[in-house]
């Protein structure tokens, strides 16, 4: 008896210790009362930015949405090199059948006069990107985004209704009900108007877009992806870029009112980078 009771001890020991080494992903998301994930809280890009703080070419540093400002990346062999070449910019971009390549094309060459985000207008879904705050109920979750725009938001029934008849309405920001797969929550959102893009550069779509929009919530990580469907126009359904954010004590303010300043004042149809 005097061996069998230190033997057993270290036994639970060392189970409890593998336990705790082996501890499923889904324990270590914060959960509301109903035992959904909690995505509630304010949402900041992991790292301060798209990849982090970054020292440019000029040699200033940049905090935030430094990927906009990095010098765009060489064409691939047999795409040609610029804005004069076939097709957009060669990165993440929607693949277009080929009779709507012309088309993107002369959209992006002429960006200023066409991109309706460079006139004060929401930049649709999903280039708008992620929620900067949720707020989460059992029957909704709210988007609040604090855009380059000014500031939107999306009110997502999660309690099983239908989205309302194309009919009946379209927007810029569409028409979004959600539902949740395991602890993934699913956004499906319809009933766009045709006066947004997907991405800069052209990237137009039909009323027909379907966007599925898939967050998921590990500790104090939040991950967003967003699925494009349009198959009039495109060869498949596009990827966006996964963006990893992190949760933040911060609150989000009212952002500077966006004033249609420039356009009033443009010599001609050269190419605007958008910083979004």
């Amino acid at each position: 008896m005097n061996i069998k009771a230190p033997f057993t001890s270290g036994v639970l020991l060392l189970t409890a210790t593998l336990a705790a080494q082996t501890q499923s992903p889904a324990s270590s998301i914060p959960r509301l009362p109903n035992g959904r994930p909690d995505l509630n809280g304010t949402w900041i890009p992991a790292g301060g930015g798209r990849g982090g703080a970054l020292k440019l070419p000029d040699g200033s540093i940049c905090v935030t949405n430094c990927a906009d400002f990095l010098p765009p990346a060489p064409a691939p062999a047999g795409r040609g090199g610029g804005r004069g070449a076939a097709g957009p910019p060669p990165r993440n971009f929607p693949k277009y059948k080929p009779e709507y390549l012309a088309k993107v094309k002369e959209l992006d060459d002429n960006q200023v006069k066409f991109d309706t985000a460079l006139r004060c207008q929401p930049p649709g879904v999903p280039r708008i990107g992620p929620p900067a705050k949720i707020v989460q109920t059992a029957k909704e979750v709210v988007f609040l985004y604090d855009d380059l725009n000014g500031p939107f938001f999306r009110v997502i029934p999660i309690d099983g209704r239908t989205h309302r008849p194309a009919t009946a309405w379209r927007g810029y920001l569409g028409d979004a009900v959600g539902k949740w797969e395991d602890d993934t929550l699913v956004v499906e959102t319809v009933n766009f108007n045709e006066e947004t893009w997907l991405i800069d550069n052209g990237a137009f779509h039909t009323k027909d877009l379907r966007v599925v929009e898939r967050l998921r919530r590990t500790g104090d990580k939040l991950e967003y992806q967003a699925t494009s469907y349009d198959p009039a126009v495109l060869v498949e359904p596009w990827e966006g870029r996964v963006r990893n954010l992190q949760l933040t004590t911060q609150e989000i303010d009212e952002p500077l009112r966006c004033e249609d300043r420039d356009l009033a004042h443009v010599v001609n149809g050269a190419h605007h980078d958008n910083v979004r």
